[in-house]
């Protein structure tokens, strides 16, 4: 359980992960996000709090709301989608992985969801197997 971790432990937990991820609340206000300096999609500290749609890409901004409509209603639990992207200026395109997913309380209640985006060209290209401390 979560409730014996101190915020430190916490705090280190999520920024471990291999994931960059951003949550929002059921207010659809960002409220917290993780690897700040390293993020593939930079969050300036401005976004906190803002509207998620304040702070959205344009051209994906209208498939953002009604992924984020279903999971409110509770047509969907998650979304998954992956795009080509130079992650460095005029670097190599690089397959990124993007996943939503519900955030919901003990009894199905929305409470907001959490984007989870990930380089997984390096995964894409894994073959056989290699064992632990191989």
């Amino acid at each position: 359980m979560i409730d014996r971790m101190s915020d430190a432990l916490v705090k280190a937990m999520w920024d471990a992960l291999p994931i960059e991820t951003t949550v929002i609340d059921a207010n659809d206000e960002v409220v917290a996000w993780n690897k700040h300096e390293t993020r593939i999609f930079h969050r300036p500290m401005s976004s906190m709090g803002l509207n998620f749609r304040e702070c959205h890409p344009q051209e994906s901004l209208e498939k953002v709301e009604q992924i984020v409509h279903e999971m409110r209603t509770g047509k969907r639990d998650k979304a998954r989608f992956w795009i080509d992207l130079a992650i460095t200026p005029g670097g190599a395109k690089h397959m990124i992985l993007i996943e939503f997913y519900a955030l919901r309380d003990e009894k199905g209640g929305y409470l907001g969801c959490i984007e989870c985006t990930q380089d997984v060209q390096d995964i894409q290209g894994l073959t056989g197997q290699k064992r632990l401390l191989d």
